[in-house]
C-alpha cells in the first residue's frame, strides 16, 4: 500500500488540490488529504503534475514501429503497449484491420492469451472489417471485403470475451448477424459505411453502438434533405463515436460541432499506426500492402488516402485544448472516461475513485508524461 502526494487530482469530474490517493494492490482504496495520511504510509511525490485516469485508446492499428497486422503477436502488444505509455494511454483496443479469416482467428487466440497475462492493458480486440462496403473502403484492401458468413459468426459469438469491437457497414449486413454479436457482447461499430441515415438506424435498431473514426469513410450530412451516416449518430441518443484529433481526419470545427451534439458520446481515438510514438526519422511503413509514407504528421498512400494517423492520445488531448477550444477537463474525460462507458467499463476504469483499477497517469503543463500506472504498479519508460 503507498499514496500518490503533491499533486493535481483530475478524478473525472474536477480538479482537486492537496488530495492523496491511497493504492493496495490493484485498487484505489482511498482518495483523502495528505493531511489525514498514516504516518508510516509510504509515498510517492510527484512534483505537482496533473494526475487523471489513464488514457483508454479504442481504435489502434500499431505504434512504436510496428502493425498489428503485420505481426499478430504478443511481441507486437507488447511494442504497443511500450509505445502507449509515453502518451499516458495505459489500455487499449489492438485493432486488426480487414483480413482473411485465418488472422482474424489468430488475433483473437493472441488477444485472449494477452489479456490473461496482463489485466486491464489490451480490453479486447478490434476488427475494422471485412465486413464492410467497398465504396467507403478507404485504404483497406478491396480483395478482402467480403459478406459475414455462419462460421465467422459462430466464432465471434463464441470468442466474445477477447473481442470488444467490430467495425461493420450496417447497410451490408443483416440485422439478425448484428443483433446476434450484440448480444453475444460485442460492441458493434458502424464505419467504412455507405448507409444512408434510414440503413443507419436500421442498424442502431440491430444493436450497432458505436461509430468509427467519425466523418471518415461514412456518408455524411450532405444537405437538408439527406443526414447520412454522420446525420443519424447525431439523431439517435445512445450511439458512441470515436473521433481523430489530428487535425488531418477531422477539420477543428467539425470536431467542436460533433461534442456540441454528443457530449459524452464522443471518444478521442487515434487510429494510429506505425507512425505513432515512432519519431522523426520513421518516414513509411507497409498497411496491409499498401506503402503509406509520413509526411508531416500525416499518413497517405501514393493517391493521398488517408492510411491511419500519427497520433497520440496525448497529442490528441492537447490539440482537443489548444485547437478545438475544449477545457482540459473535458478533454480528459474523452479521453479515458467516455470509452470506458463506451466499453460498459466505467465501473471499473476511466476516472480515478475508490475501488476502481488504478490505471492512471501523471502529466505537467506542457503535457509531459511523468508517470503511468497499471494496475496499480509504474511502469517503466
Amino acid at each position: 500500500m503507498f499514496a500518490l502526494t503533491h499533486c493535481t487530482l483530475f478524478d473525472g469530474e474536477r480538479r482537486h488540490h492537496g488530495l492523496a490517493v491511497v493504492i493496495d494492490q490493484e485498487r484505489i482504496v482511498a482518495i483523502r488529504p495528505e493531511s489525514e495520511l498514516a504516518p508510516g504510509l509510504p509515498r510517492v511525490e510527484l512534483g505537482g503534475a496533473l494526475l487523471s485516469a489513464g488514457f483508454i485508446d479504442l481504435q489502434l492499428n500499431g505504434c512504436g514501429g510496428v502493425m498489428f497486422n503485420d505481426d499478430i503477436s504478443p511481441a507486437t502488444l507488447d511494442t504497443m503497449h511500450q509505445a502507449n505509455l509515453e502518451s499516458g494511454t495505459t489500455s487499449f483496443l489492438p485493432t486488426l484491420i480487414t483480413s482473411p479469416d485465418q488472422d482474424m482467428r489468430q488475433a483473437v487466440a493472441v488477444t485472449r492469451e494477452y489479456m490473461a497475462r496482463h489485466r486491464h492493458r489490451v480490453l479486447g480486440l478490434h476488427l475494422e472489417g471485412p465486413y464492410t462496403n467497398i465504396r467507403r473502403k478507404g485504404i483497406h484492401p478491396e480483395r478482402q471485403i467480403r459478406a459475414l458468413d455462419e462460421a465467422m459468426l459462430e466464432f465471434f459469438c463464441a470468442n466474445a470475451a477477447a473481442i470488444a469491437k467490430i467495425t461493420l457497414a450496417p447497410e451490408c449486413n443483416s440485422p439478425d448477424h448484428i443483433r446476434r454479436l450484440r448480444e453475444a457482447g460485442i460492441l458493434v461499430s458502424m464505419g467504412h459505411t455507405a448507409a444512408s441515415y434510414e440503413q443507419a438506424m436500421a442498424g442502431f435498431d440491430a444493436g450497432v453502438g458505436f461509430a468509427t473514426h467519425l466523418y471518415n469513410a461514412m456518408t455524411p450530412t450532405a444537405n437538408g434533405r439527406e443526414p447520412g451516416a454522420v446525420g443519424a449518430v447525431y439523431d439517435h441518443p445512445g450511439v458512441y463515436a470515436g473521433i481523430i484529433v489530428d487535425g488531418h481526419h477531422v477539420h477543428y470545427a467539425n470536431v467542436r460541432l460533433a461534442h456540441k451534439v454528443l457530449g459524452e458520446r464522443l471518444c478521442l481515438v487515434t487510429d494510429a499506426t506505425a507512425a505513432a510514438g515512432a519519431g522523426p526519422d520513421f518516414t513509411r511503413f507497409d498497411f496491409c500492402g499498401a506503402t503509406v509514407y509520413v509526411r508531416d504528421g500525416q499518413c497517405v498512400d501514393q493517391h493521398g488516402t488517408l492510411g491511419g494517423s500519427a497520433l497520440t492520445m496525448m497529442e490528441g488531448v492537447r490539440n482537443l485544448v489548444e485547437r478545438v477550444g475544449l477545457p482540459l477537463e473535458e478533454a480528459l474525460r474523452m479521453a479515458s472516461l467516455y470509452p470506458a462507458n463506451a466499453l460498459g467499463l466505467g465501473d471499473t476504469l476511466g476516472s480515478v475513485a475508490v475501488g476502481k483499477v488504478a490505471n492512471l497517469v501523471a502529466f505537467e503543463a506542457d503535457y509531459r508524461v511523468r508517470a503511468t500506472l497499471i494496475n496499480g504498479h509504474f511502469t517503466a519508460q
